[in-house]
């Protein structure tokens, strides 16, 4: 009954219905089989193998499959349809009758496009009820030869060597068919149809072939020459169905790529050129080369070389654009030491020539140089000009010759064009430097020992050069140090380590013609005194024994460390005072009074002190001239008078004795008559005896008034006496020599006794000689 109701349908829906229910289980075929005391129907689904059905159908509508159900109601069925191509997309392309069940397209099919759907049958009842379970509908659309195969993109561009041998693989090629795969209709075939040289007809016979299966491009021929053609455009083909179907067409372009199989060649060989002397980094020519490379390319671009330059006066390199060789001079070139170059340069490429090329001969040429030659400049055989040389040099010493010469051969003239000091001197026609006077090392133009100058040489063809001249002095010992300072005082008591006045030395000199300096006392006036050194520069005076509070004269000797060393003496006021806890010197009434007396009280009692003493000498001189002009004292009378008409003066000569007492008085008289017995002037010990002294005033007082004028006129002579100390101080007489009116130290002026001496005048000088009067008075 199941086949009866399926075939009622017609033979489609029969083949189905039949297909169906040979696929079904034998309880299918028998759904009341007894089980047990009863019958059973059994459940059963629809089952419909894959519906067929061409792409581009022109029968629309056309149907496809009728179902139907078997269920017995006595309702009436109602056929629904859906899925894919129903309601949804893409949709309307199939359609179901309700009442029959028969499904038909109802639009043309593409396969590109949707190859399959899958659609669902359901059988209702009036009321929607479903009476069966849904029926999955798969209707497959099948191929048709509808598309022609492509090259997804045209032209195809390769590459290959020149002169490669056949069957070298160039490049592949692929097209597409969007036809069922599965089918001939996408199964391709490529061809080459057409070939054409570029330029056009360079190569007739085919040089490429094609595997028409995978697209595979070789070459199949040998002859590729890049020099004779430069590329190939091939035009290809591809069809489906094994070659027998549809077909397209596309185009490959094949380009011939270079390789080194040519050397550069110069054009021309041999070249000449001319240059002038002197001159460096220019350039001095240009070479040309060819080359049948590709332009461009390292199988093209040249390197050149120099293969007999030997002192290195020229260089080449490549114009990276014209590929021409570069001739420059980078050493300057000397006419007069050579005129004329032959230089050979060769050239090679950059790459290295191909093994597929037959053996390259590498191309050479001559490059000739000719030198110029032009008037050169002078030129110095230093810059600078080095001397050294005491500064001390006597003028006229040669300090430097043959500091120039002229390349030309001509003759030359020499000038100094800088001496800020005028120090030198040079020959006009030999350029002998010369000192011109002795040099000093303390001139503001020398730096750092260095004294700079400049010197100028001019040929016969007025072209000039000048250099400096660097002249480096060496000190030399040519001044004394100085003791310094020359007065100080010393502290009495305390520790003997604090006892004593630090001297030093000044010298004009530089070092090493200065320092260190040695410090000393003479040995027979170190009695009382020592002196100990402290450093290179410095030592200490200090006495030997406690001394009295008075001042000091002691010699210092100073050497300095110059070859030969230089010495001076000097004498050093020393003052030996009481010092305070500061170690600053008392003043003498502080001394007396002891720490006790404050410093102001002190200062104002020296300063009362020295006012007082001011005046009374002020009043002293003035009363003396006032009586001398009263009294008129006569000539061979009076204290200040002789009774002889020659020079009288006082005989009191300045030791370097220290201490005080009887004993340095019997001293001073022993020196002083050793002096006058030997008939020896005594030597000062406080200045320097290189120098003349100016004549002292000779001339007796004629009148107690003249005595100021005698004073002043001594005074002025001492002021600008070069030896005596450079300080103020009292005059001190020469020694008188033999004849002398001076008896004794205890008689001034006298050649008789006090006793003989009338000095009753001193009584009309006024009330402050009274005094003075009274120590004479013979009662």
């Amino acid at each position: 009954s199941i086949v009866d109701s399926c075939c009622v349908s017609g033979l489609l829906a029969c083949n189905v219905c039949v297909g169906v229910l040979g696929q079904l289980h034998p309880q299918v075929l028998h759904p009341w089989r007894s089980r047990g005391k009863g019958l059973i129907r059994v459940k059963r689904d629809w089952i419909i193998p894959p519906i067929r059905v061409s792409e581009n159908s022109k029968q629309i509508p056309e149907d496809l499959v009728q179902i139907k159900s078997d269920k017995i109601f006595t309702g009436e069925v109602i056929y629904k349809l859906e899925g894919q191509g129903v309601d949804q997309e893409p949709k309307n392309l199939f359609e179901i009758d309700d009442k029959t069940g028969v499904i038909r397209s109802k639009q043309p099919l593409d396969r590109e496009k949707y190859s399959n759907f899958t659609l669902k049958a359901f059988a209702l009842s009036p009321s929607g009820e479903r009476l069966e379970n849904p029926t999955t509908i798969e209707i497959l659309v099948l191929d048709q030869n509808d598309n022609r195969p492509v090259f997804p993109h045209s032209p195809f561009v390769g590459t290959v060597s020149e002169f490669s041998v056949p069957g070298t693989s160039v490049m592949t090629v692929t097209a597409t068919d969007v036809d069922d795969p599965m089918t001939e209709n996408a199964v391709l075939s490529y061809s080459i149809i057409d070939q054409e040289s570029i330029p056009p007809n360079a190569i007739t016979k085919i040089m490429f072939g094609i595997n028409n299966k995978t697209g595979a491009i070789y070459t199949r021929d040998v002859g590729l020459d890049r020099e004779v053609v430069k590329e190939f455009r091939l035009k290809l083909q591809v069809a489906d169905m094994g070659g027998m179907g549809l077909t397209s067409e596309g185009v490959a372009i094949i380009h011939v790529s270079d390789i080194n199989n040519h050397a550069p060649q110069f054009s021309p060989d041999s070249v000449s050129l001319r240059t002038v002397e002197n001159r460096n980094d220019y350039e001095l020519g240009r070479v040309n080369v060819t080359d049948r490379d590709d332009t461009g390319t390292k199988n093209w671009k040249a390197r050149y070389f120099i293969s007999n330059d030997y002192r290195g006066n020229f260089a080449v390199h490549t114009d990276p654009i014209t590929n021409q060789g570069v001739l420059t001079v980078v050493k300057p070139l000397d006419y007069e030491a050579q005129s004329e170059y032959r230089l050979l340069l060769s050239v090679e490429n950059l790459n290295p020539p191909s093994s597929k090329a037959s053996r390259l001969t590498l191309s050479s040429a001559t490059v000739t140089v000719i030198v110029v030659n032009e008037n050169e400049a002078p030129r110095f055989r230093e810059e600078p000009i080095q001397i050294e040389v005491l500064e001390s040099v006597k003028p006229g010493t040669l300090l430097k010759n043959n500091i120039a010469f002229d390349p030309d051969n001509s003759d030359l003239r020499y000038e100094i064009s800088r001496d800020p000091e005028s120090w030198l001197d040079i020959n006009r026609d030999t350029g002998d430097i010369t000192a011109k006077r002795k040099f000093n090392m303390r001139s503001p133009h020398v730096k750092n020992s260095i004294y700079t100058a400049a010197v100028k040489v001019i040929d016969a063809g007025g072209v000039s050069a000048t250099a400096t001249v660097a002249i480096t002095l060496k000190e030399t010992n040519d001044f004394p140090p100085q003791v310094f300072p020359l007065t100080g005082f010393v502290c009495r008591g305390g520790s003997r380590s604090r006892k004593g006045l630090l001297l030093t030395a000044v010298d004009e000199d530089l070092p090493p013609q200065a320092a260190p300096f040695l410090f000393q006392i003479p040995d027979d006036l170190s009695a009382n005194w020592t002196i100990t050194q402290v450093n290179d520069t410095h030592a200490m005076l200090q006495p030997l024994v406690d001394l009295e509070f008075r001042d000091y004269a002691v010699m210092v000797q100073v050497s300095d460390s110059g070859s030969p060393a230089l010495s001076a003496e000097a004498q050093v006021n020393v003052t030996v005072c009481l010092c305070d806890s500061f170690r600053d010197c008392k003043s003498e009434a502080g001394a007396i009074l002891g720490s006790s007396v404050g410093i102001n009280f002190i200062a104002l009692i020296i300063i009362a002190a020295s006012t007082a003493l001011l005046l009374l000498l002020l009043l002293l001189a003035v009363a003396v001239t006032a009586c001398g002009r009263r009294h008129h004292i006569k000539k061979g009378t009076g204290l200040l008078i002789g009774e002889s008409e020659d020079d009288i003066r006082d005989n009191v000569f300045n030791y370097d004795e220290q201490g005080g007492g009887e004993e340095d008085e019997v001293r001073l008289k022993h020196r002083l008559g050793d002096h006058v017995n030997s008939g020896k002037q005594p030597l000062r010990k406080d200045a320097p005896h290189n120098l003349p002294s100016p004549t002292y005033p000779r001339r007796p007082p004629a009148d107690p008034t003249d005595i100021e004028d005698y004073i002043n006129d001594g005074l002025e002579a001492a002021d600008h006496d070069p030896n005596v100390p450079p300080y103020d101080t009292a005059l001190i007489y020469d020694y008188e020599g033999d004849g002398s009116l001076a008896g004794s130290l205890s008689s001034i002026a006298s050649g008789s006794s006090d006793g003989d001496q009338d000095y009753d005048y001193l009584n009309d000088w006024g009330p402050r000689f009274k005094k003075l009067a009274n120590m004479y008075d013979p009662r």
